[in-house]
């Protein structure tokens, strides 16, 4: 799909962490996080349009791509964002402009708020986490409730085989099943970096299962609207108009930050960065440069 980027790693809390890089290791660093369940070769075709001029870096976060997997099955967004700030330090990255999507948005985003001064820029598509009124609702269900069902889900995560499929073809099936807005190209190529084949031929996707199951005793509400009020560079909070996501502007999240604007964008669901790439790719230019 475009050029093969270069392989890289780096060790933190006993996890070995992969990433993948284009352009002059010496330009300005472009920090690109995938979500949840994706991996970091979903970004190549719009580091490819950076990497003439950016030392673009994207991630594979811990149990996702070639990353290593957890042993618990566990995974906590302070140790997400721990690994982020592991790959600015194993990179000897002072400061870097940064997108993530989704999940990767939400680490992009507490690591932004932690470290202020490493980030220049930040795009954050629909990376948010819950809608108040859902996050409302979530804080709502007593504590036993939310526990309970986190660890049925574990338990139940353990227990069952990864799901298999019997060729590259079938997987890519399921991946247009999951986002219908996916071109087959883009579909496939996503599938083929995302998955590996075992010793029984059966084809399954790297990511360890658990990642869907975030652990109830994340920090509240008002911490993580401290961590967004912590940030100090310009923010983008990008949003698909046709996406399931609430609208920051409208639910009044954006209000949290010092200097966030929302750009929203037609005929777009979650994944507005495949749906919209020229446009999305032109809204970089302009805010990153």
């Amino acid at each position: 799909m475009n050029q093969a980027p270069r392989d890289g790693w780096i060790t933190t809390q006993r996890l070995r962490l992969h990433h993948v890089e284009w352009g002059d290791p010496a330009a300005p660093p472009l920090i690109l996080v995938h979500g949840g369940r994706d991996h970091a070769r979903s970004w190549d075709a719009i580091a490819s349009a950076f990497a003439d001029r950016f030392r673009v870096i994207a991630p594979d976060l811990r149990g996702h791509g070639d990353s290593d997997w957890v042993s618990d099955g566990s995974y906590e967004m302070a140790d997400l964002v721990a690994d982020m700030a592991a790959l600015f330090d194993g990179l000897g990255i002072a400061r870097a402009s940064v997108v993530g999507h989704s999940l990767g948005g939400n680490v992009a985003l507490r690591h932004a708020g932690t470290y202020p001064d490493r980030v220049s820029r930040l795009i954050v598509i629909e990376g948010l986490g819950p809608s108040p009124k859902v996050a409302a609702e979530i804080a709502a269900r007593p504590i036993a409730d939310r526990m309970r069902d986190w660890i049925g889900k574990q338990h139940r995560m353990s227990a069952a085989e990864q799901r298999s499929y019997d060729s590259i073809d079938a997987a890519t099936a399921r991946m247009m099943a999951a986002n219908p807005r996916l071109s087959p190209d883009l579909a496939r190529h996503l599938t083929v970096h995302g998955s590996r084949t075992g010793d029984d031929g059966r084809v399954r996707f790297k990511f360890d299962p658990a990642v869907g199951n975030m652990s109830p005793a994340d920090i509240s509400q008002a911490e993580k609207h401290a961590l967004w009020a912590a940030v100090t560079c310009p923010v983008i909070l990008a949003y698909g108009k046709d996406s399931w996501a609430s609208n920051p502007a409208e639910d009044g999240r954006d209000r949290h930050f010092r200097d966030a604007s929302t750009a929203l964008f037609d005929d777009a669901g979650h994944w507005l960065h495949h749906d919209r790439r020229d446009a999305f790719i032109a809204m970089m230019q302009d805010f990153i440069g």
